[in-house]
């Protein structure tokens, strides 16, 4: 883990209407880590990474990346900045091959002087590059030339992470990566999740299985009802303190 964050949000807030989402929130990510991101729904986590993927601009406080103040008031910014967001949804397009699913909207094209819609495609140099990312992820697909509709839950989540992958060069943030995955497939994510970690990446990780976060998270960071309540080190020994932390009872 690297000795200065590579993202920190300080004293965060955002409000819609009458509603205060975020009161002062303030975290770090640092390269070399996975950080969980936990709290019970309506805690602000969903909020907070909305705010630092560029969909929602904060109220008060600011965001830096490796100690810059940055403006990510779209997700446009927010990605060319080198954050990049997993969620639930996946966003996947059931119909393309995970290369056209990882460079769609940012597809490699020449020559680069005409205008964008009259240029010609770079499809082998995509396959290639998208084929090197899955082989060193050691993501197993059935075929690379298939349109991901026919691939397993499991095969779509890693190649929605290998995407974040290609692009991220500072955070890849993961919203409940293993929802609705069997055992086999979470397990699996969880490995693409390590090896995201061991290759200098800031992982900023939502889940609410407790078990996943003592096996995998660094560190966790605790909203409830819009603050900052705790953080500490996952650990078997502290797991109901945690638990605690989430719910608002006394450990």
């Amino acid at each position: 883990m690297s000795a200065a964050p590579v993202l920190s949000v300080r004293d965060g807030h955002k409000r819609f209407g009458a509603v205060h989402a975020l009161k002062g929130v303030s975290l770090d990510a640092y390269r070399g880590e996975v950080l969980a991101l936990l709290g019970d729904n309506g805690a602000g986590k969903s909020t907070l990474v909305r705010c630092i993927s560029g969909v929602h601009a904060l109220d008060e406080g600011e965001i830096r990346l490796d100690g810059d103040v940055a403006s990510l008031s779209t997700p446009a910014l927010a990605r060319g900045a080198g954050i990049e967001t997993v969620y639930q949804d996946l966003a996947l397009f059931d119909n393309l091959t995970p290369a056209q699913n990882f460079y769609c909207g940012r597809e490699l094209a020449f020559p680069k002087w005409l205008p964008r819609g009259l240029r010609f495609l770079r499809a082998r140099e995509m396959d290639r590059e998208a084929a090197s990312v899955i082989d060193r992820l050691k993501v197993r697909l059935p075929r690379f030339d298939a349109p991901v509709a026919l691939m397993s839950g499991g095969q779509r989540q890693a190649i929605a992470v290998a995407r974040a992958t290609v692009f991220a060069r500072k955070v890849v943030i993961l919203d409940e990566p293993t929802a609705a995955l069997g055992v086999r497939e979470s397990r699996k994510v969880l490995d693409l999740v390590r090896q995201l970690r061991d290759e200098g990446n800031a992982v900023i990780l939502i889940t609410h299985n407790m078990e996943h976060v003592i096996d995998l998270a660094d560190r966790a960071v605790v909203l409830r009802q819009g603050r900052k309540v705790g953080e500490l080190k996952p650990e078997r020994a502290n797991q109901q303190e945690l638990v605690s932390l989430i719910v608002g009872a006394e450990a």
